[in-house]
């Protein structure tokens, strides 16, 4: 992929009222759910995880993976849009509320079901674990996707959540087609190691075939390609797409653009406070870099700055002042 002025970005993602608490390792070890992965629950299992989280404090927020970066991009002023699925309940009319404020164009369908949501357990070394209940996103269908909205888009982003259910990967398969009729790049974020080991060879054709920007962790990297080292894996990665990307937590991350391996080095504070979408705001920060028409390298500066800035806070979402300091910033520096 060329470093041209890419304008926008179309995102199909699992809209999500975040439900954000800490709790002790010992907490989470007791509850017998996996530190540091996403794990799908029933409403049986929401409704027993509610009843234990009921006394703590907890913090909501809108999210879902491609929401936050999407989300993330408007905040910064780069014209995006959204689609996805809610509920007409409550958490859905506070979700299309959030994106009317933040200025993302809204393509959310409603439905029958529940709006989805996740509650995300933080514990004493900043690491999350999400239980994501996903409620209306499952009813996501091909006949939700906006035709014309993929094909003015300059960008269409989606992520590997999107692999759930059939009628959720057969409408980001309509929109690829889309995007690649109408010449609209393709990013996709691997998002999640769970998701990589469920549906690896589908995964290896959608990188082949499908994207010009593929973004995964160290972890999601290493059951794709069966190596430890990030720097290996990003190689092996960008033998298969324009743009490959391999985040390596306190480590940095690596950048292959057309086979060239470019090391990005890590931003902010070495201790997290919170690493909850860290991954979701890298990726919005390289795609404003690419919006912007800068260079590889220079974008994926941008976006280890603004991974660097997302964990010294709980949640995902920026403040406006926050977003006011990172532009300034983002001014001073292109």
């Amino acid at each position: 992929m060329e470093t041209q002025t890419l304008k926008s970005v179309y995102g199909i993602g699992n809209p999500l009222i975040d439900v954000i608490v800490h709790i002790s390792s010992e907490d989470l070890s007791n509850l017998g759910i996996h530190k540091g992965t996403m794990q799908l629950i029933t409403k049986e299992q929401r409704l027993e995880l509610a009843d234990f989280i009921k006394t703590r404090k907890a913090i909501y927020s809108c999210g879902g993976s491609c929401p936050n970066t999407v989300i993330t991009l408007a905040c910064l002023g780069i014209p995006t849009t959204l689609g996805g699925k809610i509920g007409d309940d409550e958490f859905g009319h506070i979700y299309r509320k959030q994106l009317e404020l933040d200025m993302v164009k809204d393509e959310l369908r409603t439905c029958s079901e529940p709006t989805g949501s996740s509650i995300i357990l933080v514990t004493e070394d900043s690491e999350r674990t999400m239980n994501t209940y996903l409620g209306a996103n499952r009813e996501y269908r091909p006949e939700d996707v906006v035709e014309s909205s993929v094909k003015n888009a300059s960008i269409f982003h989606f992520t590997g959540y999107m692999w759930d259910t059939e009628n959720q990967k057969a409408a980001i398969r309509k929109a690829l087609k889309i995007a690649h009729q109408a010449n609209v790049k393709v990013s996709f974020d691997i998002a999640d190691p769970f998701a990589v080991s469920r549906y690896r060879e589908d995964f290896f054709h959608l990188i082949e075939n499908e994207c010009d920007i593929v973004y995964a962790n160290n972890e999601e990297a290493r059951i794709l390609f069966d190596n430890y080292d990030a720097y290996e894996c990003c190689k092996s990665m960008g033998k298969l797409c324009p743009v490959a990307i391999v985040k390596n937590g306190k480590r940095g991350s690596f950048i292959s653009h057309h086979r060239e391996i470019f090391p990005i080095e890590v931003s902010g504070p070495q201790t997290a406070v919170d690493t909850t979408g860290a991954g979701d705001t890298y990726a919005a920060g390289f795609l404003y870099g690419i919006c912007k028409g800068y260079d590889i390298a220079k974008s994926g500066e941008i976006a280890s700055y603004l991974a660097g800035e997302v964990i010294k806070q709980v949640g995902a979402q920026f403040s406006m002042e926050k977003i006011k300091e990172i532009i300034s910033y983002l001014q001073s520096i292109t």
